[in-house]
């Protein structure tokens, strides 16, 4: 990664968001959306994400129900179509049970068609039972993610490939089409809640590390981003501080702070995710979590920088747990109006010259 200069189009750090794509029962009114509804929702909540400014847009992957989003580069692809400078992502492409060659063609398609503007973060995803179902092992988990990637490397880094493992038929003289746009592939992220490999699989490649650290408290994620950022120094692919680090959030914002509270209390008391579990305030004095004034979510995420170093990508979840699209797009208009614009100057205050800006097409042309 060289340094290079930016353009005011381009920003130092990237701000967006990222959807699991449930499908919950509103709490409030007893209302369940439609899977179609559902769908079309993620849809207009990306166009929103674009027109309030944000950078990112990041889709989950989910093979069963209570969650809609079991193909990411379909929904992607519709996206791309209606946007002209959101970064469309996943926030977890299961590199374990998806074929890689598989993979690597969707990807690529998906990167030719939105001329560059596409990203992915590997995981492992959280559902046991979706191993069996690709006819898989959950026991190899580890080892499926460590090979099904090295393969994906190679294919979107070798035009022919000759390659052997233990998962899947062996490949010769194979070339994955289409190849990647401008011969530069798709950024990868390697998301990872608990596991010291994947941060050394990502370190290793000299890719980012996503750490969506919701769920659990922040020291856990300290020692997984730390230790990434010291095996990407080792691997020589520059200083621990040019790591590429993304991290998840959370926020619910109304103009006072007590509002917000009360409003979303029983969306988070009856969350698919975390419901019946800690408190609220438990919750958000342990992890990311922020609800309350736009200029708290602004205190809060500013915290995150002092945890883990200067880092490239901040993702929220916004639109889970039932939330009606209107209070989705209410939130989007203050993260896009209040809450990105203060973070973009703030992060950028002492940020070193040599810490690179989030990953973008161009950026990844520029710096071969």
């Amino acid at each position: 990664m060289h340094a290079h200069k930016h353009s005011h189009e381009e920003h130092t750090m990237q701000f967006g968001i990222f959807t699991v794509g449930d499908v919950t029962t509103d709490p409030t009114t007893g209302q369940t959306v439609s899977e179609h509804d559902r769908i079309k929702a993620m849809v207009t909540i990306a166009r929103k994400a674009e027109e309030v400014g944000l950078d990112v847009f990041a889709t989950g992957e989910h093979h069963n129900p209570p969650f809609v989003p079991s193909s990411p580069t379909t929904m992607l692809g519709y996206v791309a179509a209606q946007t002209s400078k959101l970064i469309l992502s996943t926030s977890t492409t299961l590199i374990t049970t998806n074929d890689p060659v598989k993979i690597a063609e969707d990807f690529a398609m998906l990167q030719h068609l939105a001329d560059g503007r596409v990203d992915l973060m590997m995981g492992r995803g959280n559902t046991g039972p979706v191993y069996p179902w690709f006819g898989k092992d959950i026991r190899q988990g580890i080892a499926l993610a460590v090979e099904n990637y090295a393969l994906l490397h190679r294919l979107w880094h070798e035009d022919v490939v000759d390659w052997e493992g233990k998962f899947r038929t062996p490949l010769r003289g194979f070339t994955s089409t289409p190849r990647p746009l401008n011969g530069v592939p798709p950024f990868v992220w390697h998301g990872s809640i608990r596991s010291p490999e994947i941060a050394e699989q990502a370190a290793y490649y000299g890719d980012g590390f996503f750490a969506n650290h919701i769920f659990w408290p922040k020291e856990h994620f300290m020692a997984l981003v730390n230790l990434y950022r010291q095996r990407f120094e080792h691997y020589g692919h520059g200083s621990a501080d040019q790591a590429i680090v993304g991290l998840g959030g959370q926020a619910f914002m109304r103009k006072n702070s007590q509002d917000a509270i009360k409003e979303f209390r029983p969306y988070f008391d009856n969350a698919p995710v975390y419901g019946h579990g800690p408190s609220l305030e438990e919750f958000m004095d342990e992890t990311p979590l922020s609800v309350g004034s736009p200029q708290e979510v602004i205190e809060k995420t500013l915290t995150f920088r002092e945890h883990f170093g200067d880092y490239q990508r901040q993702l929220w979840l916004v639109d889970h747990a039932g939330l009606p699209v209107k209070t989705v797009l209410k939130q989007l208009d203050l993260l896009g109006e209040e809450v990105v614009p203060v973070l973009r100057k703030e992060m950028a205050i002492n940020r070193p010259a040599h810490v690179p800006d989030g990953p973008t097409q161009p950026v990844l042309e520029n710096s071969r």
